[in-house]
């Protein structure tokens, strides 16, 4: 299994300015998903950043670092600046780590990687798993996502999707922003334009779906704690990390 691994990281994020750089148990978070990373035995890792203040963080604790340009939307855009910056093969897979999910498992790396080989007609693999509390089905910080039987997506939303008159938390899932790529795809991705969709829910997958792109879609093998967006999410993982004894 053969894929290099990818963390973009931004310091301006509008609910935690400087986010990748926020102490957890004595180390930034960036380097919380690194390790993480690096245990799923990717041949490479790195964070792709635009600020000097993350690369200069990624250098002292040993890791490797490629700036980018400061004007991308989306992190699918920057990794495809990445894919271009060293000269990757179309058929190499990406891996986009989000750079704020720092108990990320290692298998799932590996699970999303296996979702795209076993689907070579698709653009893009990613995971989902049940929702079983009522507040995360309306909460907009964590995205649903509705597939087919066949496992593609239909749709990523922050609203409660599928929607009735009354909530069933056996049927909604919420999307894990974990994905695998080729790299000729990344490249086709960064020439698409942007879609409504895409800037109405803020959810750069749309733009593939809009575009007719395919995204295959499992739940994932391991139950995966949510990511940091806000400050009480930073509390929560501080938390967990002590629990831990990280």
């Amino acid at each position: 299994m053969n894929f290099v691994a990818v963390i973009p990281a931004r310091f301006g994020s509008k609910r935690l300015p400087g986010k990748p750089l926020l102490d957890i148990a004595g180390q930034p978070m960036v380097q919380h998903v690194y390790a993480r990373a690096s245990a799923s035995k990717a041949d490479r890792v790195l964070v792709a950043t635009d600020d000097q203040r993350i690369a200069d963080a990624v250098i002292s604790f040993g890791g490797e670092c490629v700036m980018t340009r400061d004007d991308h939307p989306t992190g699918t855009d920057r990794l495809a600046e990445v894919a271009d910056l060293l000269k990757l093969s179309a058929d190499t897979i990406v891996v986009n780590v989000q750079g704020d999910e720092p108990l990320l498992p290692a298998s799932v790396i590996h699970q999303v990687v296996e979702i795209l080989e076993k689907h070579p007609q698709a653009s893009i693999a990613t995971l989902c798993e049940p929702i079983n509390r009522v507040s995360d089905i309306e909460d907009p910080n964590q995205v649903k996502v509705v597939k087919s039987q066949s496992g593609r997506a239909l749709y990523f939303s922050r609203a409660r999707i599928p929607m009735n008159s009354s909530i069933d938390c056996g049927v909604h899932y919420r999307h894990i922003g974990l994905y695998a790529y080729r790299a000729g795809f990344l490249r086709d991705f960064a020439s698409l334009n942007p879609t409504p969709l895409e800037q109405f829910e803020n959810l750069e997958q749309l733009r593939a779906l809009e575009h007719d792109r395919f995204i295959q879609i499992e739940v994932a093998i391991e139950s995966i704690p949510p990511g940091v967006d806000t400050e009480s999410d930073l509390e929560v993982i501080r938390r967990q990390m002590e629990d831990f004894g990280v």
